[in-house]
């Protein structure tokens, strides 16, 4: 009997973040919403975060080990039917320079914001979140890192504010540049600039838009193959987890824990290229997976206070900015200067 009340309890937690994650999705379709390009994720993780600084002492604790299973369970299965929207095709497609430049801009961008991290003396983990959600797809990569080193929910909210703010940021001031010539790029090498950084796939989709079909249709497909690195970064991150905590004073296992939703993940995309299911099947999945990811994004705002936020300090929003002015510049150089070799 016990059992089954936790069981019920935990259930109403998850249907709570439920409840949140359509209003979410009906918000996200206002008009004034759709201009600011903010996707349900986004407006989901904001009205966690007005319930956790408004009505959430008002409910029972019961609920909330629901919320953390939705912020994490639930989270990686998102994130395994996210491969959905993806497949090998498009890499093929868009060529060697983009996946080039994609790579350069994930890895460089990793490796500075963990070594921008420790001069700025901040929490690590918030350091790796922010730097991994500013590197490759944003508020989805933040919640792919957070399942590979677990940290508390809070600094995984932190980090997704971050990347959501000058994502956003991005997505205005890439279109005003270019058309004021600022941004004196071929229309190819542009959508190679702009998907491979901007942060998020929605303010991929918003700038291009904005800047005409042939800077989006590129941008959308360099922004996937972004996304696709998530798992190659989750594993490399695994091994590094494991091996901290071996070389730790206390001792600990060295077993590296595998994310197995990044390897899932992996072979979704694979299954999704075979072009087996119909169009009105993976259109259907897709919607599932935008509800099921824009639950665990309330959850994770449901589980950050102010307070929290003061705990994390002005640091991580420095780092996010210095990144932010990294992807803009040293973007814009390769995608200049370095595409046309490899052309």
């Amino acid at each position: 009997m016990k059992i089954s009340e936790e069981r019920a309890s935990m259930l109403n937690g998850v249907l709570l973040m439920a409840l949140f994650a359509c209003s979410a999705f009906y918000i996200a379709d206002m008009q004034w919403v759709k201009a600011l390009s903010f996707s349900p994720l986004v407006v989901g993780i904001i009205l966690g975060m007005i319930y956790a600084n408004s009505l959430r002492n008002q409910l029972p604790e019961t609920w909330v080990p629901g919320i953390a299973f939705t912020g994490k369970r639930i989270l990686r299965f998102g994130i395994i039917l996210y491969g959905f929207k993806l497949s090998f095709q498009d890499v093929i497609a868009v060529g060697l320079p983009a996946i080039v430049i994609d790579a350069i801009v994930v890895t460089a961008t990793i490796l500075l914001g963990i070594v921008l991290g420790k001069l700025l003396k901040m929490d690590r983990s918030i350091a790796l979140l922010t730097a991994s959600g500013s590197a490759i797809c944003g508020a989805a990569a933040v919640m792919g890192v957070d399942g590979a080193i677990k940290p508390k929910p809070y600094k995984t909210a932190v980090a997704v504010a971050t990347v959501v703010i000058f994502g956003t940021l991005s997505m205005f001031l890439y279109p005003i540049l270019f058309r004021a010539g600022i941004f004196d790029l071929p229309l190819s090498q542009m959508g190679i600039f702009a998907g491979s950084t901007i942060h998020e796939v929605a303010h991929v989709v918003g700038a291009g838009n904005a800047m005409g079909g042939a800077v989006s249709d590129n941008a959308i497909i360099v922004k996937m193959i972004r996304v696709m690195m998530l798992v190659p970064v989750l594993l490399v991150i695994a091994f590094f987890v494991a091996k901290d905590v071996a070389d730790r004073p206390e001792g600990g296992k060295s077993n590296i824990t595998v994310p197995w939703f990044a390897i899932l993940f992996l072979v979704v995309i694979g299954f999704n290229s075979l072009n087996l299911l119909p169009e009105s099947v993976v259109s259907f999945i897709n919607t599932l997976d935008t509800f099921l990811l824009t639950m665990a994004m309330t959850a994770l705002g449901a589980e950050t206070s102010i307070d929290k936020f003061k705990k994390a300090g002005f640091k991580p929003f420095l780092l996010a900015f210095l990144l932010w002015l990294w992807l803009i510049g040293g973007g814009y150089c390769m995608a200049k200067y370095l595409v046309p070799i490899m052309m």
